[in-house]
């Protein structure tokens, strides 16, 4: 156990989170990583400087690397480790998150990702896998790869080898997001995989998705857009933030009810930190747009994310499109509202006038763009189905969702 952490960035050593004598994490860059101006910032949050971060400032950023709620709960169980000690979670599970980040304890050298293979799991392993990760989050406690993802939902960070997925060895990069479904909700692997196939149909940029099946389990494996090959096809981690990170929020408030981001920040975050802001709050407005016509409630801080690609930061492709207003027991209401709206219902067209002026875009082109991806969206729901039937061929598993989206996307066409 140590209470020092180093955090590399990739091969380089980028600063020290650590606990002070009251147990508190204090964050710090180290003297090289300041004195080159090709280092980024690990955050927008946390710009480069001499002086030390508190926990108050460093939180938000290092807290949103964890998985969250339950997930943070069993995982901690699963430890021995209090779910509220973001420090000594960090320490287990840091040494594959989001990101291009890699926080191991002081005085451990980085691992070679080339001294051993990764663990390539055969069909009964994988099955026993997903029937274990309810209960272990991440595979926490079972003495494997020290991996986390942010989020309230059960998930994996895998690689896949030759179509085989397989768990990552010491220091390796993963390539994918293994994502089983809601046992709550029926459909949610379908729901997911339907809404981001509408969503690239349309043109939007979002993350790659396919669905895998297993003795009747069906999972979703999401390429991860925080990795790429290198010229010699070997997986490189590439560094991204979420808003609530970029923000300082620590995960709790990631909801703009509870005080958190709203999407007057998210705008004015992209505005201010990304290379090339006026594409990118385009696609965010068109995001905010999708999101309302599939119905995602659940849009928040955390399910956007800054991308630092080839010495640039952008919009990153989205994630976690899901018609949450599919399942009546979760509320219909927006996580970020639209000119203090909360449903489609109750928007009418002047409120994307006021949404415009909010975050600071044209409100012409808002209202066109609405329309575009209302009428695209409408051409292209048979194609998403389509893709869902190639990818789990089971009678009308995507009507539902098809006339659910439909409905909303001809009612939004009318406000605006």
């Amino acid at each position: 156990m140590s209470n020092v952490l180093s955090i590399w960035w990739g091969d380089d050593l980028a600063g020290h989170l650590r606990l002070d004598r009251y147990g508190e994490m204090q964050f710090a860059y180290v003297a090289g990583w300041l004195a080159d101006d090709t280092r980024p910032a690990l955050s927008f949050s946390l710009p480069k400087r001499i002086e030390p971060y508190g926990r108050r400032e460093c939180q938000g950023f290092f807290e949103g690397l964890l998985p969250e709620e339950s997930q943070r709960i069993a995982i901690g169980r699963a430890l021995g480790v209090s779910a509220g000690n973001d420090f000594r979670l960090l320490e287990q599970l840091g040494g594959e998150v989001a990101g291009a980040l890699t926080l191991l304890p002081d005085g451990d050298t980085l691992p070679d990702p080339f001294d051993r293979g990764p663990d390539v799991l055969d069909d009964p392993r994988l099955l026993s896998l997903l029937e274990r990760l309810p209960a272990r989050p991440m595979l926490a406690g079972e003495g494997g790869p020290r991996l986390a993802l942010a989020g309230a939902q059960s998930k994996l960070p895998v690689l896949v080898v030759d179509g085989r997925i397989a768990l990552p060895g010491p220091g390796q990069p993963t390539s994918h997001i293994l994502k089983p479904p809601i046992p709550r909700f029926e459909g949610t692997t379908e729901n997911e995989y339907y809404c981001m196939s509408l969503a690239r149909a349309i043109g939007l940029d979002v993350a790659g998705v396919a669905i895998r099946t297993i003795a009747d389990h069906a999972f979703l494996l999401i390429e991860r857009y925080d990795r790429r090959r290198d010229h010699e096809e070997r997986l490189v981690r590439l560094h991204q933030e979420d808003f609530a990170q970029a923000l300082a929020f620590p995960s709790r408030r990631k909801y703009a009810s509870e005080g958190g981001p709203t999407f007057r920040d998210g705008f004015g975050l992209v505005r201010k930190a990304t290379t090339r802001p006026a594409g990118d709050i385009l696609k965010l407005a068109d995001a905010a747009i999708f999101n309302l016509l599939i119905g995602n409630a659940d849009a928040h801080a955390k399910n956007f994310s800054l991308l630092h690609v080839d010495g640039m930061v952008r919009l990153a492709p989205l994630y976690d499109l899901l018609s949450t207003v599919a399942y009546p027991d979760l509320s219909p209401k927006l996580a970020m509202k639209i000119a203090k709206k909360s449903t489609l219902e109750e928007i009418e067209p002047r409120h994307w006038d006021r949404f415009a002026e909010d975050v600071g875009i044209e409100a012409s082109h808002l209202r066109w763009r609405v329309r575009e991806i209302s009428e695209a969206s409408l051409g292209q729901i048979t194609v998403a189905g389509s893709a869902l039937d190639r990818a789990l061929p089971r009678a009308n598993r995507f009507e539902p969702f098809a006339n659910l989206i439909a409905g909303r996307a001809r009612r939004l066409m009318l406000k605006a």
